[in-house]
Parts: structure tokens; sequence; C-alpha cells
């Protein structure tokens, strides 16, 4: 799970990085049963789920035209690009036609787009990525390369550990598309950047020291309740 010091990719061998990285070290045994414990749940999910992922598949594709599952291209463990999935709750080429931010009500937003992401049920298919280890339940919420060359030095701190589903910033941010709202296009980005992105990270800094199989079930919990 955890690299040595030396074979981490350049840009993450800072001053910044390095007070994250001893204490992460401190857990290896812990990052050990981190990915047993997301490899065995996601196994076990995507088994039982099978049905509501299949009927919710049937419902995006009656509801709009386009594929059930939206791929984008996003930043995980120690910088590699990978491939996020999701269902699909926006119009075909809808990243081509505006903001990679969602603000509001979106118009590109589907009927079933706007319940899925209501309930966070388009973020399901991401135990296919957890299963595969390009992420885990409980992380830094993956980001899209346009805005990872945005990071501080510290902030590539959070590339130590694979891409989370959820984590206390997803909680406190869940109703980030308000804080949005008013902002569109380019402007909607540079908001993000400047001013959400340093703020999640603040969480996401005090999460990462913090790693651990228990903190991760308080967090699962937290996000049902978020939810709900």
């Amino acid at each position: 799970m955890l690299r040595r010091w030396e074979e981490l990719p350049e840009f993450m061998r800072t001053d910044a990085v390095r007070p994250y990285y001893k204490a992460l070290e401190k857990k290896r045994y812990s990052l050990y049963l981190k990915r047993l414990f997301d490899f065995s749940m996601s196994s076990v999910m995507l088994i039982l789920l099978s049905p509501v992922l299949l009927g919710l598949g049937i419902w995006i594709r009656m509801d709009s035209e386009g594929p059930v599952f939206y791929r984008q291209k996003r930043i995980t463990q120690y910088g590699r690009p990978f491939e996020i999935y999701k269902f699909r709750t926006m119009v075909v080429n809808a990243d081509r036609i505006g903001s990679q931010v969602t603000v509001g009500k979106d118009p590109r937003i589907t009927r079933a787009g706007s319940f899925l992401r209501g309930c966070r049920l388009d973020e399901l298919p991401q135990l296919i990525n957890i299963w595969k280890g390009e992420m885990t339940f409980v992380g830094t919420r993956p980001e899209v390369p346009k805005f990872v060359k945005e990071y501080t030095d510290e902030m590539y701190a959070t590339l130590l550990l694979p891409a989370g589903v959820t984590s206390m910033a997803s909680i406190c941010y869940k109703d980030e598309e308000r804080m949005l709202q008013g902002v569109c296009g380019e402007e909607a980005d540079r908001v993000y950047v400047e001013k959400i992105l340093p703020e999640k990270m603040k969480w996401n800094f005090i999460e990462l020291k913090k790693t651990s199989i228990i903190r991760d079930v308080q967090v699962l919990f937290k996000t049902v309740a978020a939810v709900i």
C-alpha cells in the first residue's frame, strides 16, 4: 500500500509531504488491513447489489440516450491516472459543453440523474474501482488532472493513499453545488480551486494522519447519516 520514500514520484518527495508519510509509515499493518477490507467488502457488495445496479442501469438507458456508465479520468495514489466509474447522470458529452464542476440545477443533468445524485447512488459503480485497487472506501476524493495541477506541495500528500469514495471533507461539503450557485463555466472552476478545494484539503490533511480501519468505519456511518 505504501511505497518506500525513495520510490515515491519526485514531485511528492518534499518537506511538505514528509510528515504525512512518516505518520502513515507507522501504520503499514493498518494499511494492509484497509486494502483487505476494501477488496472483501467491495466483492460482497458487488454481488449483493447486482440486481440494484442492473435496475438502475435499465432506468438510465430508458430515461435518456447514451451509455449507462460515465467514465472520467481522475488521479489516484502516487499521481496515477485512472478512469472513475459512475452512473451517467448528465446528457452525453456534458463535460464538453460546460464546467467540470456541477452547479445547482445544471440543465445538463437528466431526470434519472437528479434522483441518483440526490441519493448518491451514482457513486455505486465505484465499487469496481475499489475492487481493482484504484480507490478505497474512505479517502480523499479524486480530482481531475486539471485541478491536481493546481495542488500545492502539501496537497500532494493526499496522493500517498488511493482516492476515496467518501471522506469527512465530502460529508462537510455534501452541498458543494449550492456553494457554487450563481457562477458557471470557467468562473465555477476558479471558485472551486481557490476557495472550496483548500478548505476540503484541511479536512483531508487531518484525516490522513488518522487513517485506520476503525476511523474508516466511523466515516462510512457518518456518510450514510449525511445522505439520509
